[in-house]
């Protein structure tokens, strides 16, 4: 095969930052995906309506040349009834940090028991809840494999609650999407391809330092069949987190890998080589349609088997592999 095509590709888990960060990636999406999900995790956080519109305003003034849709989020706070059912045509769910758990997430849920009241109200209004799903209390090896009692937790106590696993990254993660009818999942590029060893194994490297971080072979290995097959609950969210290179390279590493750019050319040659590229559509729009019940823009992305380098650098953030080659690129 030697082109491709798919059509509305959508990436659910995606952060934009503010001012001139957010000029620079936003448009970087909104040139290949037909949407997003906007994560809320800003300092400020956007929660409040007057922030979410905003944040909106700011996002559309800079994919104005692009057809794109921003699926909005909040951050998960104590919210009123009142407050919610105003919000509620204006999001696509309220994204659920645990205090402390990774970049910007201070303000977060200190324990699930406190939000249980709002949890109720988004449950009876039918709004999803995206949870980053790390106990920052656990060993970082097991931060997700520790919070997964808080997903049987919550998906017993809130039956008809739509909760979304953000960026999973083990095989007992997987296995949950079996487990509860009102469970999905995300996951993202980096998780699909690497692990532990390749962050730290030999030479640090930051580009691929990231939160939750990368886990096992044999956890990467499940992420992977899942995606591979299609499963009908997982759907692809890059979780793509741009920082400054100097933010990047030093003592202090900042958490989050920038893919956002790059990630439909990879994928494209993932699921070329596990000959899956019939599953990609579901994986990478469909599933996610139909998890949300989500109109999106009818765009179509081609494809072409030409080699494509990396570039080094979009502005100053450094993508994930940047400088090799790989063998798809966008037609156009």
């Amino acid at each position: 095969m030697t082109e491709f095509t798919l059509k509305s590709p959508l990436d659910m888990h995606i952060h934009f930052r503010e001012g001139d960060m957010l000029k620079l990636v936003a448009p970087l999406s909104a040139a290949s995906f037909a949407g997003g999900v906007i994560m809320p995790n800003l300092v400020p956080p956007v929660d409040s309506i007057e922030r979410l519109v905003s944040y909106q305003n700011d996002i559309s003034d800079a994919i104005s040349s692009h057809e794109f849709e921003p699926f909005m989020t909040l951050f998960l706070k104590e919210y009123s009834l009142e407050l919610l059912k105003s919000a509620k045509d204006k999001i696509i769910g309220i994204k659920l940090y645990p205090e402390g758990a990774t970049t910007n997430s201070e303000g977060g849920v200190a324990s699930i028991e406190a939000a249980k009241e709002t949890l109720q109200i988004m449950s009876d209004l039918e709004i999803p809840l995206l949870v980053h799903g790390e106990n920052p209390d656990a060993f970082v090896m097991d931060r997700e494999k520790d919070f997964l009692k808080q997903y049987h937790e919550l998906a017993t106590e809130f039956p008809k609650l739509k909760i979304v696993m953000e960026h999973i990254t083990t095989a007992e993660a997987v296995a949950l999407l079996d487990e509860y009818e009102n469970l999905y999942a995300t996951v993202t590029l980096q998780h699909l391809l690497i692990t532990l060893d390749d962050v730290a194994g030999g030479l640090l490297n930051p580009h691929l330092f990231c939160k939750p971080i990368a886990k096992r072979p044999e956890d990467r290995d499940a992420l992977l069949n899942a995606a591979l097959t299609a499963h009908p609950k997982l759907m692809f969210g890059s979780d793509s987190a741009p920082h400054p290179l100097h933010k990047k390279e030093c003592c202090g590493c900042a958490a989050g890998v920038f893919t956002a750019p790059i990630a439909l050319q990879i994928l494209v040659e993932l699921f070329e080589k596990h000959d899956a590229l019939d599953k990609l559509q579901d994986f990478i729009s469909d599933n996610a349609i139909r998890n949300y019940e989500i109109d999106v823009p009818d765009t179509t992305v081609n494809f072409v088997k030409k080699e494509f380098v990396i570039p080094d650098k979009y502005g100053d953030v450094v993508p994930m592999y940047a400088g090799q080659t790989i063998a798809w690129s966008i037609d156009g």
